[in-house]
């Protein structure tokens, strides 16, 4: 096998993985809109692109679970489409996907996530699910890591949905994913209230997306590459591969990094 991917394996093939398997990557998604150009399932199929490679990379020491493909989204949900889960319901999904997958031995977890609203609930499952289950629990963004491609190359002073970092990774991942005839800039509304309670400001808060933008887009996707796309995901792979080998104590040599 390239990787342990449990929608495609058998529990036979399952029991045999266990034999070296230490963690469960969880790819975690939502679905909501992402503007006129990208549909709605996205964040659900980067995850789970995203997990996939870093299952081939961490292989035979990860195995992939099936994506949890809604997340919070309330903020998106006056655009037609979005699905929105409330805290707790993701909270009592990831808690069982770790309850079960500690009956057969996995005591370690990562949750690879594509939606920046999620964050924080995964942050409180971190905190509050791994002491009650005694496991580790450890959560990250797909692409956040791949720091030094995007500061290089992402130059809207906002983005991250629907943008030219989102879609070059979609072009790379999941070319489906965009319609490529209608790619464009965000419409911003400058003097939103939103501007005073974006992340990184002193005061942080909700709001809805469109008081941000009317399109449902930030950023400028007319800048999307499929080459930029890959190296932001490799770059990504690249870091946390380095940081799973750290975490689970494995030597390079023993995986495909």
């Amino acid at each position: 096998m390239k990787a342990y991917v449990l929608t495609d394996m058998t529990w036979e093939e399952v029991q045999g993985a266990l034999e070296t398997v230490q963690m469960a990557i969880v790819p975690v998604g939502a679905h909501e809109q992402h503007g006129v150009h990208m549909v709605e399932s996205c964040d659900a199929v980067l995850a789970t692109e995203i997990a996939k490679k870093l299952g081939e990379r961490m292989y035979p020491h990860v195995l992939i679970t099936p994506t949890i493909n809604m997340g919070v989204s309330p903020h998106h949900l006056n655009f037609p489409g979005t699905i929105s889960l409330q805290p707790e319901t993701l909270l009592a999904i990831l808690r069982d996907v770790v309850r079960s997958l500690k009956r057969h031995g996995i005591t370690k977890f990562l949750l690879l996530n594509a939606h920046g609203g999620n964050q924080s609930t995964l942050s409180v499952a971190s905190s509050s699910i791994g002491p009650e289950e005694e496991v580790d629990i450890y959560y990250a963004k797909t692409t956040a890591s791949a720091k030094e491609t995007i500061s290089e190359q992402i130059t809207s002073t906002i983005f991250g949905h629907s943008c030219e970092r989102e879609v070059s990774e979609a072009l790379y991942l999941a070319p489906d994913l965009v319609r490529t005839d209608k790619v464009t800039k965000g419409n911003f509304n400058e003097r939103g209230r939103y501007m005073q309670l974006r992340p990184g400001k002193p005061i942080q808060g909700f709001y809805r997306y469109e008081e941000m933008t009317q399109n449902g887009s930030i950023g400028d996707a007319t800048k999307a590459t499929r080459e930029l796309g890959e190296q932001i995901v490799n770059e990504a792979l690249e870091n946390l591969s380095v940081e799973l080998m750290n975490l689970l104590n494995v030597k390079p040599e023993s995986v495909r990094f």
